[in-house]
């Protein structure tokens, strides 16, 4: 039997970004269930950068509009200590130090298990998530990281070092510069790279995890 081929997806999101937080789940589902044939990779969007990297209170206008429709469309729960944060308004959304901040974990798994390659890092992402839109913690704090790090059994005090490292930073504006080539516009996005050198987007924030499989299966054959 031949063997399969392995399909390479890009998961763009933003660990601040509502929509990426209520699609989680989905799509850790989505790459485990494929693992034996996706290689996933997970990059930081950056959609609170420069001027847009304000404190919460900027954007409480529509907040709690925003999260009551996610919640209704992907079943996503809201920690009471987060609508705390967004209600006392103080805490900077600035994505340039979320995304620094999954480099600095990802480095500590550099073989990336389980649930297939990408899968860890995907579970990490999602852990950053959590540790804002559930406990209300700021992803610049130190603090927040090695408490997301050793959570997931990592060493905090390793991921705070390589938080800290210029190269790390690059890291992470490298992916900003990535998923812009990419043409990504928007958070979440799923996207298949085709055999072309192009890519095919799956889905979207309220897509089901078997959908996004279908999906796969379609587009995957000729990519």
């Amino acid at each position: 039997m031949a063997r399969q081929r392995r399909l390479t997806v890009t998961y763009a999101f933003d660990a601040y970004c509502g929509w990426c937080y209520g699609f989680g789940p989905t799509v850790r589902e989505f790459a485990a269930v494929n693992a034996d044939r996706l290689d996933l990779r997970v990059v930081s969007g950056g959609l609170f950068t420069g001027a847009r990297a304000q404190p919460v209170g900027a954007y409480a206008s529509y907040i709690p509009q925003s999260d009551a429709r996610i919640a209704e469309l992907t079943g996503a729960v809201f920690g009471e200590a987060y609508s705390r944060a967004v209600a006392e308004g103080t805490t900077v959304l600035d994505s340039a130090d979320a995304a620094t901040a999954l480099v600095a974990l990802a480095r500590q798994v550099p073989g990336d298990a389980p649930g297939g390659p990408g899968g860890r890092t995907l579970e990490l992402a999602g852990a950053l998530q959590r540790a804002w839109y559930r406990d209300g913690r700021s992803l610049s704090d130190p603090a927040t990281l090695k408490a997301v790090a050793e959570g997931a059994g990592l060493d905090g005090d390793d991921a705070v070092a390589a938080y800290a490292l210029p190269g790390t930073r690059q890291e992470a504006l490298a992916g900003f510069r990535e998923v812009r080539r990419l043409g990504v516009d928007s958070f979440p996005t799923l996207l298949l790279h085709t055999a072309d050198g192009g890519v095919r987007r799956l889905g979207g924030p309220a897509t089901s995890a078997q959908a996004l499989t279908r999906a796969l299966d379609e587009h995957g054959t000729g990519a």
